[in-house]
């Protein structure tokens, strides 16, 4: 067996990584794409491996040699590789094609080692593998029937995405048997570029035979293995997240902040949202009115911030709608917060992040699960001169809540000490009793105004790709200042619609606040059968659970990682000690019980 690798193309979208070389000497984390292949090839009994180059080949022909690990390594150039396709560059080494069993594989991926061992090993002579459709993926896909035959080649001018659950999309490695090679490929490989030109893709031929069912070309679907098609700095970047050394790989995941949807297989236990919300039938009606929202301009303040209040069933005047809560923490924080800050900790870092470190006057709950009541906290200020209070309620990640008279009579007693109380209610829909628990009411707005409100809708509403999040508060002075502080549109439309249509899926959102509390009920018992976490009661949609045996809370979150789910590892936080404290959100059924029995592998 030989393998004819195509390496011919400009890469002109890796811009000035490809400035100087071809795309395959492009680098992921250390070590260039041909490196990884050729040192991958290497472990096969190969007779020779036979590179297409073109573009900066003479580079490559350096950098490689004609010998690699013990592999001969032969070239073959296509002078115009930038008028053709790779068509033209297969055409070229059609005569060695014929030549022998052939592996042919392009040269901007990154995958697995088992993937070549895989399709090497296949009692299939002439093969392909594929991967189910996700979103990332682009270019050639494939029908295939129930016993793994390609039935059909679909370009990319024929995709439909109605049909991506049929889809499997070609992973650009195949094996053909030589006999396939000299009597079904290359005699159509030579008339179908004689008719249609050299501007073509080899793929082409390939749906020619599938179409004629001549073909003997079977699928072979990859389950876990990893592999990705380098085109852009984009592509780039993701493959140097999925191919990093596993110590590297939790920092590399959160330094993006989210968007962990660019890594379909990962499991993300880090990031806070009601997983039954929203309905379907509310999904329906925003993809109904996609192309409209998609094209037309936002409305500003004055329309959100009247939604909003409609939405919280409060006055427009007490409440200003942000990008999330975050774009609104950031201001009240950074403009508005002076003196000192009272803060409980542990705690949501985005609050003290936005502060002087000399602003702080931390609380640190002396007990074991981080627990406290209204009166610790009026009791440990009550000699300290801070002018603003914050308050999680309930907590992150401690999942500690103060029902709603406490928190009441903390309000008054910061009216009378001058203190202003900023309280951050983004979980309160998760708490028992939550339809009761909200301090978002007109009249206890204006009973304490020096109390505000904050409340992140991504969390209990389960939208944080909407970035919606409100301030309020009967200061409408304040409101009024906090309103000069953001863009004129600072939300898109598809957020402001959501505001619009929300009140028609309320009895939506109260169920599936009942079925999440459910779940979670669920999700403690099966976490404390779990010998080596101690997990402390939570009435938000995540526990904090402390690891007391068999790891640290470092090498636990590294574990995870390994198997594609990523938790946070709150020894991290401030003010932890060096405690080893993980945070695990709350997801679906079917998400919980695969994280249980990981943890149960482990």
């Amino acid at each position: 067996m030989q393998a004819i690798i195509l390496a011919a193309g400009m890469g002109r979208r890796l811009g000035e990584l490809t400035k100087n070389n071809t795309k395959c000497m492009v680098s992921v984390n250390g070590i260039t794409l041909i490196d990884r292949m050729l040192s991958q090839l290497s472990s096969l009994n190969l007779s020779r491996v036979i590179i297409v180059i073109g573009y900066k080949g003479e580079n490559l022909r350096k950098y490689i040699g004609n010998e690699y690990k013990g592999l001969k390594i032969e070239y073959i150039d296509n002078p115009v590789y930038d008028k053709t396709n790779n068509i033209y560059s297969l055409a070229l080494a059609k005569k060695e094609l014929q030549e022998d069993d052939t592996l042919l594989v392009e040269s901007d991926l990154i995958f697995d080692d088992a993937m070549f061992p895989m399709i090497v090993n296949s009692p299939y002579p002439n093969l392909a593998l594929v991967a189910k459709y996700e979103g990332w993926m682009d270019g050639t896909m494939v029908y295939i029937d129930a016993d793994n035959n390609i039935i059909n080649f679909v370009p990319k001018e024929a995709f439909r995405y109605e049909d991506v659950n049929m889809y499997y999309k070609t992973v650009n490695i195949y094996k053909f048997s030589r006999e396939f090679s000299k009597n079904e490929y290359v005699p159509f490989l030579e008339a179908y570029s004689h008719v249609m030109g050299n501007n073509e893709y080899y793929e082409q031929v390939l749906r020619v035979l599938t179409l004629l069912r001549t073909s003997s070309l079977k699928a072979l679907p990859i389950k876990g293995e990893k592999w990705y098609e380098i085109d852009d700095v984009q592509d780039l970047d993701i493959a140097s997240t999925l191919f990093s050394h596993e110590e590297d790989k939790y920092k590399l995941y959160h330094k993006r902040y989210g968007g962990f949807w660019r890594f379909p297989r990962l499991l993300d236990y880090c990031y806070l949202v009601n997983p039954f919300f929203p309905s379907t039938r509310m999904k329906d009606e925003l993809r109904a009115n996609f192309d409209t929202l998609l094209t037309e301009y936002p409305s500003g303040m004055y329309v959100n911030s009247l939604l909003a209040g409609k939405y919280f069933g409060i006055k427009q005047d007490f409440v200003v709608v942000g990008n999330g809560a975050a774009e609104l923490i950031k201001v009240i924080m950074e403009k508005y917060s002076n003196g000192k800050v009272g803060i409980i900790y542990p705690t949501f870092d985005e609050y003290p992040n936005r502060l002087c470190p000399e602003q702080v006057v931390a609380f640190i709950p002396k007990n074991a699960d981080f627990t406290y009541r209204a009166d610790d906290l009026m009791n440990f200020y009550s000699d300290k001169s801070i002018s603003l209070l914050l308050l999680i309620n309930p907590d992150n990640p401690s999942g500690n809540f103060i029902p709603k008279h406490d928190v009441l009579r903390l309000a008054s007693w910061c009216e009378i000490k001058g203190i202003r109380l900023l309280v951050d209610e983004s979980f309160v829909d998760f708490t028992d009793g939550y339809a009761d628990n909200s301090l978002l009411h007109d009249e206890i707005l204006m009973q304490y105004p020096s109390m505000m409100v904050m409340k992140s809708i991504s969390k209990s509403y389960g939208v944080p790709g909407l970035r919606l999040g409100i301030f309020a508060t009967a200061d409408s002075k304040l409101i009024a200042r906090m309103k000069k502080e953001v863009s004129i549109w600072n939300i898109n439309s598809f957020a402001e619609y959501y505001l619009q249509i929300y009140g028609k899926y309320e009895r939506d959102y109260a169920r599936a606040c009942e079925k999440f509390i459910a779940e979670r009920d669920f999700f403690f018992k099966e976490l404390k059968r779990i010998p080596y976490l101690r997990v402390i009661p939570s009435q938000a949609n995540y526990f904090l659970c402390e690891v007391i045996d068999k790891y640290s809370s470092a090498e636990l979150t590294q574990k995870m990682i390994e198997h594609d789910v990523i938790i946070s590892d709150c020894g991290l936080k401030s003010n932890m000690a060096g405690r080893n404290f993980i945070r695990l959100a709350i997801r679906n059924r079917n998400d919980n019980l695969k994280l249980i029995q990981i943890f149960e592998k482990l």
